[in-house]
């Protein structure tokens, strides 16, 4: 069910989104510090890394000048590792940076080259989240 609240703007009633970005997306990890290692080694910028108390430690991460960061938290019953995460990270150079990633020993899928779509492939994390890399179109 979709829902938009109105909002009256100059006696005419035009729909409000509610929600207006997208902050961060969490990644379950088992190792924070290695996770980290293997984002920087990618060129992310680390934005935030602290123990919020309690043994929970949170770590943002985001491309240089991206307004989305992705965030590593520990796993755990309630947040395992080796999900599809659904998240596209936008490259450049799908194929230079799939031979990156095979070079830091990632497990990676076939470069997928359709003329109805962008360059794009899947490449799996250490701890077995799936993600994806794909060309601007």
């Amino acid at each position: 069910m979709s829902r938009e609240f109105p909002r009256r703007l100059s006696g005419m009633t035009t729909p409000t989104p509610t929600f207006t970005g997208v902050t961060t997306v969490a990644i379950p990890v088992s190792d924070q510090d290695r996770s980290k290692e293997l984002y920087e080694k990618l060129g992310f910028e680390t934005r935030f890394d602290a123990d919020l108390g309690g043994g929970f430690r949170w770590i943002d991460l985001a491309p240089p000048g991206a307004d989305t960061s992705i965030s590593l938290v520990a796993s755990g019953d309630e947040l395992p590792t080796g999900i599809d995460t659904g998240i596209r990270l936008v490259t450049n150079d799908a194929r230079g940076a799939r031979e990156e990633l095979i070079a830091l020993g990632l497990d990676v899928g076939e470069l997928l080259d359709w003329d109805t779509a962008p360059l794009m492939f899947t490449f799996v994390d250490p701890d077995g989240n799936r993600l994806y890399a794909v060309e601007p179109s």
